[in-house]
């Protein structure tokens, strides 16, 4: 059996020597940076918001169950993944995300998304009904068929400029994340701050085309995995209101309401990290069925 270790021998991944255990993955025609956590059973899928590189989740993963496996990754012209030569859909990235796990030989996976994110991870559970187990909204929506949030707030999420300029993105932090970001603007700028890249322009117009020409709102209802939608009464990016709209229309959808914002999940990742693990449940030991040849192993429960 093969270890993480052993890509550096595939020319398609490339390890990055460090305590992060980061990898680039060519895959569909991208590069991608993935990070894994190892751990016991079903690995957890981080799918970010837009424009945000995989170190702004630190928070949340610092306050889960550290024997939980954990995957995620820079989207295409974010963090350390060079942009994508052509703009691209949900269904691609979806695609591609899979294809990473394949790579991986990963089969079974939660997946968690996060604003942008939640898009992705819809799309991923919808595409892959055997392949995703529990799906974890936060902070998202039905894309362009929604309810929008504040236009003064939305007109700030124009452009990565947040990103790129953490003190800028504190100024503006409080009106556009609300909830305990109005209280400690300035953890948004350290939470910006850890990203080692801030991504492409390009990029950025990418993720926000794919959100435009979206919807999950017919496809809720085939949507059969066991949801939760954590969603804020003070977010003025999504309103609550969404998450009620897709509550009602998935099947197996649990809504767990509370009174902050957009960005909790992170700001007050103490606070959630544990109602993820919560309905994600006890990790354990997990069986592989599948037999498909990866060129890297990391094994549920190995």
């Amino acid at each position: 059996m093969s270890t993480p270790t052993d890509a550096t021998q595939n020319p398609e991944i490339e390890h990055v020597e460090s305590e992060t255990n980061d990898y680039y993955l060519a895959v569909g025609g991208q590069r991608v940076r993935v990070r894994y956590r190892e751990g016991v059973g079903i690995p957890l899928v981080l799918c970010n918001g837009i424009g945000a590189s995989l170190e702004v989740l630190d928070p949340l993963v610092e306050n889960l169950d550290p024997t939980r496996p954990v995957l995620r990754f820079d989207a295409p012209g974010t963090g350390e993944s060079p942009t994508s030569p052509l703009p691209y859909g949900f269904p691609y990235l979806a695609w591609v995300l899979g294809r990473i796990l394949d790579r991986l030989e990963i089969e079974v996976v939660d997946v968690l998304g996060l604003s942008w994110g939640g898009a992705l991870a819809q799309q991923f559970a919808f595409q892959n009904p055997r392949r995703c187990r529990r799906l974890i909204l936060v902070g998202t929506g039905t894309g362009a068929i929604m309810v929008p949030g504040n236009p003064k707030v939305l007109s700030k999420m124009v452009t990565p400029k947040r990103f790129s300029n953490p003190s800028y993105g504190a100024t503006i932090a409080a009106q556009l994340y609300g909830g305990v970001v109005r209280e400690k603007s300035e953890q948004i700028a350290d939470l910006f701050i850890r990203q080692l890249h801030a991504g492409s322009f390009k990029g950025y117009m990418h993720q926000l085309m794919a959100g435009s020409v979206w919807t999950s709102l017919f496809a809720l209802p085939i949507i059969r995995q066991k949801t939760l939608i954590i969603a804020g009464t003070d977010d003025p990016i999504v309103p609550m209101i969404n998450a009620r709209v897709m509550n009602a229309l998935m099947p197996r959808a649990t809504l767990h309401a509370h009174g902050g914002g957009h960005l909790d999940l992170l700001v007050d990742a103490a606070t959630f990290g544990p109602v993820v693990d919560d309905f994600l449940g006890p990790t354990k030991p997990y069986r592989r069925k599948w037999s498909k040849t990866a060129d890297v192993k990391f094994t549920p429960g190995g």
